[in-house]
């Protein structure tokens, strides 16, 4: 363990094993067993981007869970852990990635994100003057690259592998704008919509490294994305009060300052928001590990008695789901919740832990989701069969069978779980190595759609 060889940082762990040997007369080999299991949580928490205090601080919160002692040593030091996550250190010894170099790599790329989305106004394209349909198609790439430069400059990324990174950004750019998009074309909005999809995958690269592939690297970018959300929606309701405040003071000197909310505050604070609140995960992930529990025990039923309402709703009235455009649109934004609510409550569990009521409840709501998902289809498909294909309907067919799948094995997985017939570990698994499907087909949406069906 040469990368713990800095004296501080070995003295606290010597702090630590001492503190175990004196509460309670243990063997040297289970000291030295306990003290494993925390050099492998400094492990994963230095590779994720954390200073050394910092992961030493929370790999012993996170050795509560296993050890009553560790517990009691973290409560005793807990108040370190907050200065040392909030405070930058002083002095000519900070390195490129201290907090405070992070914290101005991050405005800076806020700022570039605002400015970015203004960037196209040059070339006289506007925001609300007509090239809404140029700013849809575009959304992602005004951010998603600079989410990505930031990753790869936190976790030290070379020359190559940021060309790498690069060339999916590259791809949709071109395809985003190279293809003859009619005015109102359903192929243009289904690119608006896929784009970021498919390059959230590039995203993902970038923030776990070299990592896709082992062990929990996928599950952390999933931890990452739910958490991202939360932390966008709280900002997104900090700008809502903050614009509606600026509008008003305008107002007060009989100035309309609608021109500044429109063209400024909001477009700009929602592309740099993107940079910040994933800056704000990644600064306090290790404090708010708990949200993920709490979130998913929240919502999981909401959404369980939603669906089962819907269906009973559906059976006792005896009417079919209007397959319009916007209806397959809200139908597999649930059923992607679903699948998120999912992915979201592996990521908080622990995986050695035995079924319990919880696991039950996730078992019905995907469940539900499944019925609701093979109602869709039989519209879909009873629409498609009586009036023809249309890239809408067609789009709609290949993500609810993308789901169905997931759905599917989804809840296969979990029945094994709870019988004590398989491990939750396989259902993880399963979860994290069918998220590139998303992204492949969202690719190809974007892609192959507009040719195919004549850019209408």
């Amino acid at each position: 363990m040469t990368m713990f060889a800095d004296l501080p940082l070995e003295e606290q762990i010597a702090q630590w094993r001492a503190y175990v040997r004196r509460r309670q007369a243990i063997t040297g080999s289970d000291v030295e067993e306990l003290e494993g299991h925390l050099r492998d949580q400094l492990v994963a928490l230095t590779e994720a981007g954390l200073a050394a205090e910092e992961a030493f601080l929370v790999a012993v919160k996170r050795m509560g869970s296993l050890d009553a002692l560790s517990r009691e040593f973290a409560r005793a030091h807990s108040e370190r852990l907050w200065k040392q996550l909030v405070i930058a250190p002083d002095g000519p010894n900070e390195t490129a990635n201290s907090p405070r170099a992070e914290t101005l790599v991050v405005l800076i790329l806020a700022i570039a994100a605002a400015l970015a989305i203004k960037a196209p106004a040059l070339f006289g394209l506007r925001l609300g003057g007509g090239d809404e349909r140029f700013y849809a198609r575009n959304a992602s790439l005004f951010v998603l690259p600079l989410l990505t430069l930031y990753f790869a400059w936190k976790r030290g990324a070379g020359v190559v592998s940021g060309l790498w990174l690069a060339l999916p950004f590259a791809a949709g750019a071109v395809f985003a704008n190279v293809f003859p998009f009619r005015k109102g074309s359903d192929t243009e909005a289904l690119t608006a919509l896929h784009l970021p999809i498919a390059l959230w995958l590039a995203v993902g690269f970038a923030y776990v490294r070299s990592r896709w592939f082992a062990d929990g690297g996928r599950m952390n970018f999933v931890r990452f994305s739910g958490e991202l959300v939360i932390y966008y929606a709280l900002i997104a309701l900090g700008g809502g009060v903050f614009t509606a405040l600026t509008m008003m003071m305008f107002k007060a000197i009989e100035m309309n300052a609608q021109w500044l909310a429109e063209d400024w505050l909001i477009p700009c604070g929602a592309m740099g928001a993107v940079i910040i609140g994933s800056w704000l995960v990644e600064a306090k992930q290790s404090v708010i590990e708990n949200m993920a529990p709490v979130l998913t025990r929240l919502f999981t039923p909401l959404f369980t008695v939603l669906l089962l309402a819907f269906l009973a709703t559906m059976a006792w009235t005896g009417r079919p789901i209007n397959v319009q455009r916007e209806v397959l649109i809200g139908f597999d934004l649930l059923l992607a919740l679903v699948v998120g609510l999912v992915l979201y409550a592996a990521s908080a569990r622990d995986p050695q832990a035995p079924p319990d009521f919880f696991d039950g409840m996730q078992l019905l709501l995907v469940v539900s989701a499944l019925i609701v998902d093979g109602v869709a289809l039989t519209a879909i498909a009873a629409r498609i069969s009586e009036f023809g294909l249309t890239p809408n309907r067609v789009a709609a067919l290949g993500e609810n069978l993308i789901l169905l799948v997931n759905l599917g094995w989804s809840a296969w997985l979990y029945a094994r779980f709870l019988l004590h017939q398989g491990s939750f570990a396989a259902l993880e698994r399963w979860q994290v190595s069918y998220l590139p499907v998303y992204s492949m087909w969202a690719a190809l949406v974007v892609v192959i759609f507009p040719p195919v069906f004549g850019y209408r």
